[in-house]
């Protein structure tokens, strides 16, 4: 089966509708909703039969999408995180929002707080709350989707440890992961922790079941596989165990560290890099495991399609007729016409599936 889709940016959305991403956009349910709803009636009139709608990067799945959804803490993962020790959040009105994180001395082992405290902080009372309000304030007309969701599927996403535990301690991480290896694996056990506890407290208040859990290690390309099979593999199993089935995100190139992937338990699906040989993915996990891809950021901006197509057919050759699904999200310097030609050659295929 071989399918496409994707996701529009908030950069793409600023430019072509002026939608600002502040942070009423973010704290404000209502406010949220009507921007989201504008956008995706953008996405459907201009976009007609492509599967693209507006979503945080590969995190929302448009044919798990409603109008009635409102997102409520629609944060990513780690900034979410980095909020409940201490960082300060900064929305940028034409792009993906950030945090600038609190004192890297917190985040040592010894000074993190109980995960189970997490749950009287502040900014979880607060999704609570618009959890509830939103739910019996609409009689049920609405859907409140909770922190850590991004459609209505039940698919909880939370970023790796690894790419968390950079997000809060900066770049020397990777050094200490060589001479402070047992404090790093704290900090990553703690960072596990606290998304289980998070992710399971937030479905239970918005009374959801978790059905797969998207695990997006961006920075796992950034390091050895040993590395990966240290640090990464131990922590995810366990959040798989907890949680449910994982779909493991990387970013990059990621054919060296396949062997690594391997050892997480429960893992039910790749999703990496366009640079990631599908032939070495199909020896390491076979022709069952379902993969999705990502076209390179350089043939989406490209003014030719040419480019773009030797890529996918080259994607096909290697894929042998696995599952195999092409996902993209546009920022507002790619060219669109290069999907719609990637979008035209994956048609012909026999296997093609719209989703």
């Amino acid at each position: 089966m071989i399918t496409i889709s994707g996701t529009l940016s908030k950069g793409w959305m600023h430019r072509a509708l002026g939608v600002a991403f502040d942070r009423d956009y973010y704290f404000d349910p209502a406010r949220r909703h009507t921007i989201d709803r504008l956008c995706n009636q953008y996405a459907a009139e201009t976009f007609p039969g492509m599967t693209l709608f507006y979503s945080e990067s590969n995190l929302g799945r448009m044919h798990y999408w409603a109008p009635d959804q409102v997102q409520i803490g629609g944060i990513q993962p780690n900034m979410i995180l980095g909020m409940l020790l201490g960082a300060e959040f900064r929305p940028c009105e034409d792009r993906d929002a950030d945090i600038v994180p609190g004192n890297p001395a917190d985040v040592e082992p010894s000074r993190l707080p109980a995960v189970e405290s997490l749950m009287a902080h502040d900014l979880v009372r607060l999704f609570d709350r618009q959890i509830v309000h939103t739910r019996s304030e609409s009689g049920g007309r609405l859907r409140p989707v909770p922190p850590f969701f991004w459609d209505v599927s039940g698919r909880v996403a939370i970023h790796g440890v690894l790419t968390t535990a950079q997000k809060l301690c900066g770049h020397t991480l990777f050094i200490d992961m060589m001479t402070e290896p047992q404090r790093c694996k704290q900090i990553m056990k703690w960072i596990a922790d606290a998304y289980m506890v998070l992710c399971r407290h937030f479905a239970q208040t918005a009374d959801w079941s978790i059905t797969e859990v998207h695990v997006g290690e961006c920075s796992s390309c950034m390091v050895s596989p040993a590395m990966i099979q240290e640090f990464v593999v131990p922590a995810t199993s366990a959040i798989a165990r907890a949680l449910g089935p994982v779909r493991f995100h990387s970013c990059g190139n990621s054919t060296r560290l396949l062997e690594a992937f391997a050892g997480i338990e429960h893992l039910r699906s790749l999703d990496v890099g366009g640079e990631t040989s599908l032939r070495r993915i199909r020896e390491v996990f076979g022709n069952k495991m379902p993969v999705s891809l990502a076209p390179l950021p350089c043939h989406m901006a490209a003014e030719s399609a040419a480019p773009i197509l030797e890529w996918a057919r080259h994607v096909l050759d290697e894929n042998a007729g696995g599952p195999l699904g092409f996902v993209y999200h546009l920022e507002p310097d790619y060219n669109v016409e290069t999907i719609r030609a990637l979008t035209g050659l994956l048609l012909k295929q026999d296997d093609f599936q719209d989703l």
